[in-house]
């Protein structure tokens, strides 16, 4: 048996100097729709890239590596992933999301639930009580997801997949937010775990994509029957790039979250900030717990200002670093306005229930100079009326 290697080592180097045609350093990208066969039904490894592909394997072995599970799948995007994932349901089986779950997410279970494919039933997971009352109800899934967006709450992953398990049901968890670098939730007793590999395991915002991880062989096997089935898997071409944005994970996450600690605390002290949700900071009501299941708290904070959209409005147009955009974990900062951008597919009683408001602003701090991006925070400040941070 092989060593056993760090998540590190594995992200650096898994795959590295394996090609046995010319001795290639990197893996090469195989772009080839389809490939030949042997001859009469002799099928080799590979026949149709939407079946299987050597660089999109590569990649899945790389993620279920680092998650520590028993292979994965890689799709076109984040929100395929969860289709995917969702797929693996039957009519009238229930799916237990999370009240505050990212927009994108509550659109699509609002919509599958709509057309009659499932049964949703959205709970705030950090209430004891309701999610007691959720599981009672025999639910096929529960969607975990914590770091929450955009508010940062945490949940407890341990406690609830072994009471998902006591009830029957599987559990998995969008690891977007923190990346295997940060948190590997199958280990924590999760089935599955869900990527936008959009986000930090890509981590230059050039690839859309996504992985889903699973903890059992049968799970995985399934998952790829059907994404075969559906043909939501991934392209080669994000496949190679993605990877090589893995290379790099874990010193982007480091240098990343250490200057979203500095801007958290920052924002945390500020008269014009109402809150700062951010679980590095000791007064965050998840601190202690992301501490026990988290090996750092992660790059992504949001914070809401006192003033409301009129402040809002000031802030963002006086930032020369921070870019107002969509999307989440590249090497550059970006700001968004959940209330209308990430989450606008919610309604307004939703996002009140779930307490996004018009004065929060959600953060991804990326890896320009820490001085320039508190520098920039202040400028925001400033112009929102609220003085020099």
């Amino acid at each position: 048996m092989p060593p056993s290697k760090e998540p590190e080592t594995i992200a650096a180097a898994n795959g590295i100097a394996t090609d046995k045609a010319f001795g290639s350093i990197v893996p090469p990208a195989y772009l080839s729709s389809t490939f030949a066969f042997g001859g009469f039904r002799q099928s080799g490894p590979y026949d149709y890239t939407r079946t299987a592909n050597p660089t999109r394997d590569l990649l899945a072995d790389t993620l279920a590596k680092l998650e520590g599970g028993a292979g994965a799948v890689i799709t076109s995007s984040g929100m395929a992933a969860l289709d995917l994932l969702f797929g693996q349901l039957r009519r009238d089986d229930l799916i237990v999301a999370p009240h505050d779950c990212y927009g994108g997410t509550y659109r699509l279970l609002e919509g599958r639930r709509d057309r009659g494919h499932l049964r949703v039933c959205f709970v705030d997971q950090g209430d004891d009580a309701a999610l007691e009352q959720a599981l009672k109800a025999s639910p096929a899934l529960v969607l975990i997801e914590t770091p929450s967006n955009p508010l940062m709450r945490i949940v407890d992953i341990r406690r609830i997949a072994a009471r998902g398990r006591a009830a029957g049901c599987k559990v998995a968890v969008d690891n977007t937010f923190m990346s295997p670098a940060l948190q590997r939730p199958l280990l924590l007793g999760a089935d599955f775990v869900v990527h936008s590999t959009t986000k930090y395991l890509n981590g230059h915002s050039d690839v859309v994509g996504g992985a889903v991880v699973a903890a059992a062989p049968a799970d995985v096997e399934a998952l790829r029957a059907w994404a075969n089935t559906t043909g939501v898997t991934g392209a080669p071409f994000d496949a190679y790039l993605t990877l090589r944005g893995v290379r790099t994970l874990f010193p982007r996450m480091e240098r990343q979250q250490a200057s979203a600690g500095k801007i958290a605390d920052v924002l945390a002290g500020h008269p014009g900030v109402r809150a700062c949700h951010y679980p590095g900071l000791p007064g965050h009501s998840g601190h202690a717990l992301a501490r026990s299941q988290q090996s750092g708290f992660g790059a992504m904070l949001s914070f809401e200002l006192a003033g409301g959209v009129e402040a809002v409005t000031r802030f963002l147009q006086a930032l020369q670093i921070f870019t107002l955009a969509e999307s989440l974990g590249g090497v550059e900062s970006l700001v968004a306005h959940p209330a209308t951008m990430t989450h606008a597919g919610m309604d307004e009683a939703a996002r009140r229930a779930a307490g996004i408001t018009d004065g929060l602003l959600r953060l991804s701090v990326g890896l320009e100079g820490e001085a320039d991006l508190i520098a920039d925070i202040g400028r925001g400040l400033a112009a929102a009326g609220f003085g020099r941070s």
